[in-house]
């Protein structure tokens, strides 16, 4: 009997439990070829399509990338149900997108996403109606992609006036919310010497106030435009080489002091938002250095900044520390993805003073599981979904005290966020999706989510 225990005790703790996952790595299917060729000066934004116009009177937003606040938290939303039975939640409506995982933005009864259509061989920035999925314009540009399990993984940025792009080969585009109608455009190879990231663009655009943020990472690390003229206001230079990763600038206001943090490829650094030293790089540490970095920074008030990567990287926090008008950084610790919070793709969510995420697919029996911690020590697991809920590569974000988590495979699970235990409020498979890791989007009572090559609108309220 002993033995028996002993032998079932070794199964269960060595077994796979996601193999129901099929391992989907980045250029995984071998179609990628060369993601960093030069062909022809692309005409960005030469294309206009109208097909339809819209007066709507919702006026919910998700603007960028991690929503309102960068944070992936809806502060005032809408009441939403707290369980869910018979149709519940309902697809309202879906519509297919070139294969890839670009999360969708909202502004106001709009719905904003970029595409590649491979039949034209074009990015588009299409625009939706959020309550019908009517498509209302779109605006496009010619540019020769070969797919790499996925073309567009971008969120666009959006303000009253503005929506702001970024194409997988670092085509940035800007053009009037309202019409369409281009504005200016940057090709960052061409004028920057960006690398194009390994699998495309996965860096989000940036809005602050008048100025678009941009992270070319070739002649200038971090650049600011003048969204109504294309006008450079200030280019941060890049002597250490840094390149563009798959990470996203987050702004963060420490010892009263903005910047911009971004976790690149060779480095962490943060660079000034205002003053004097505008676009000068504060602090660095190339502590932080890894090939595939696809999680934003997490920045907390204390001065502590949570990185975290895929591909074995795990994690590091590290300390900034003012000192003589000037910053110093301390690596604090650095985790190995089995031993604390990691995250893959997506970036952690801070509630009630924990951190959640999800686990990769390295990080040993939690692999894919959502957990809590306490970022004082990201190793004291406080609650983990357990090995029967695992959740692959797939989005979330935080609304009405609700937890909204979807699956690799379609599966949308709601989950209190509570800071003790893993509490599951409700589950529905939505789709037979493949794929499902772009970022969610919430405004309305309506919930924007994507797998590889569909996009679909899912009424929670």
């Amino acid at each position: 009997m002993v033995a028996v225990l002993a032998i079932l005790l070794f199964w269960w703790m060595f077994r796979d439990p996601t193999r129901q996952f099929t391992e989907s790595t980045p250029g995984g299917d071998h179609r990628g070829g060369d993601s960093t060729a030069v062909g022809p000066p692309v005409k960005i934004g030469e294309k206009f399509e109208s097909f339809a116009t819209l007066t709507s009177s919702l006026k919910g937003t998700w603007p960028r990338f991690r929503g309102p606040d960068y944070d992936n938290i809806v502060k005032n939303s809408v009441p939403l149900k707290n369980s869910w039975s018979g149709d519940d939640p309902e697809i309202k409506w879906s519509v297919e997108l070139g294969e890839g995982h670009a999360g969708p933005a909202i502004y106001e009864g709009k719905v904003y996403v970029m595409d590649y259509d491979e039949a034209k061989r074009e990015d588009a920035l299409r625009c939706f109606a959020l309550e019908d999925g009517k498509e209302l314009w779109r605006r496009s540009y010619g540019v020769s992609l070969k797919r790499n399990h996925g073309m567009s993984r971008t969120v666009p940025a959006v303000t009253a006036d503005y929506i702001l792009t970024i194409g997988p080969r670092c085509h940035v585009m800007c053009v009037k919310r309202e019409t369409g109608d281009l504005v200016w455009g940057i090709d960052m190879v061409q004028q920057y010497k960006t690398e194009v990231p390994l699998w495309f663009t996965g860096q989000c655009p940036m809005i602050d106030g008048n100025k678009a943020i941009l992270a070319p990472g070739g002649t200038s690390m971090m650049i600011a435009v003048d969204m109504a003229t294309g006008k450079v206001l200030w280019k941060t230079p890049n002597p250490g080489g840094i390149k563009m990763s798959h990470s996203s600038i987050m702004p963060w206001t420490f010892n009263g002091k903005k910047m911009y943090v971004y976790s690149a490829v060779g480095a962490v650094l943060a660079v000034s938002a205002e003053g004097p030293d505008e676009g000068k790089i504060l602090w660095q540490s190339t502590a932080w250095n890894h090939a595939v970095v696809a999680p934003a920074p997490v920045c907390f008030p204390d001065g502590k900044v949570f990185l975290t990567a895929g591909y074995g990287a795990g994690s590091m926090m590290i300390k900034v520390t003012p000192s003589g008008g000037e910053y110093k950084v301390d690596v604090l610790k650095q985790y190995p993805p089995k031993d604390g919070m990691a995250c893959e793709q997506q970036t952690p969510v801070i509630w009630d003073g924990k951190m959640l995420g999800i686990e990769p697919k390295d990080a040993g029996p939690l692999r894919n599981q959502l957990i809590c911690v306490d970022p004082d020590d990201v190793t004291k697991v406080i609650w983990t979904s357990g090995k029967d809920s695992r959740f692959g590569l797939g989005p979330y974000l935080i609304a009405d005290n609700k937890m909204f988590v979807l699956s690799d495979d379609g599966t949308l699970t709601m989950v209190k966020p509570d800071t003790k235990k893993y509490i599951q409020m409700a589950q529905k498979k939505l789709f037979d999706g493949a794929d499902a890791w772009g970022p969610m989007a919430l405004a309305d009572g309506f919930l924007m989510l994507r797998d590889s090559k569909k996009m679909y609108c899912v009424k929670i309220n």
